[in-house]
């Protein structure tokens, strides 16, 4: 199967994007399922709904929410314009992956965490260390199985953005045209039914590999703590 430069254009922009979310959301979806699992505080559950919300939002309106807070003229992107210019860039796109795909990582790292014996850090902290020495010696490591099965979870979740990403950066060649608005660029061209299959295809197989990857780095994690 060989591919025009259209198509690897798209894989490669989709790639860079998921990579570029994941990367950049991984410290929060961290910080965010330890908040969830570890601390106790009025407003817990409304916290644990807003994370999880774009699960059950359609994605345009994610994408709408993200054009008047973080577009070039939202509340908060005029401000951010300059620096990082998030309206119709990959940046912006990147940004739509990031808070799509937060809740499936926050999601898998928390129970990775809720997983690990609270006895084990208490221990430690009875033993003289203090709590980021627990956390980075203990925690983090028994919880590695889950931290990377929720990242390769959000980096494939991210190469299927769709829908907040065109809504939100628009559907620009080179720039915001991922492999799914790539695929639906073609639907909507005569003739070009071939090329729109071969990508749906191509998006299979990344995301098959993503799934499988997941599994066998969860398990070599597991392995490697005697899990």
């Amino acid at each position: 199967m060989i591919l025009t430069d259209y198509e690897w254009q798209a894989i490669e922009l989709s790639i860079k994007i998921s990579i570029t979310a994941v990367i950049f959301s991984m410290p929060l979806g961290i910080l965010a399922a330890w908040v969830l699992v570890r601390c106790r505080f009025p407003g817990k559950s409304l916290l644990d709904s807003i994370i999880h919300l774009p699960l059950v939002l359609p994605p345009v309106v994610i994408g709408y929410l993200l054009l008047i807070g973080m577009g070039r003229r939202g509340i908060i992107g005029q401000w951010l314009y300059e620096w990082f210019g998030l309206s119709f860039s990959w940046r912006g796109a990147a940004l739509a992956s990031a808070v799509i795909a937060f809740p499936l990582m926050v999601r898998a790292i928390r129970l990775a965490l809720e997983a690990v014996d609270t006895r084990l850090e208490l221990a430690a902290r009875t033993l003289g260390a203090n709590p980021w020495r627990v956390f980075f010696t203990i925690t983090l490591p028994l919880s590695f199985p889950g931290i990377v099965a929720g990242t390769v979870l959000a980096f494939a979740r991210s190469l299927g953005e769709f829908g907040a990403t065109i809504t939100f950066v628009s559907n620009i060649p080179g720039e915001t045209r991922t492999i799914p608005s790539a695929m639906y660029t073609l639907i909507q061209t005569p003739g070009a039914e071939a090329d729109a299959a071969r990508l749906c295809v191509i998006a299979i197989l990344l995301s098959m590999a993503s799934l499988l990857l997941s599994e066998w780095l969860t398990r070599w994690g597991r392995k490697r703590l005697g899990v």
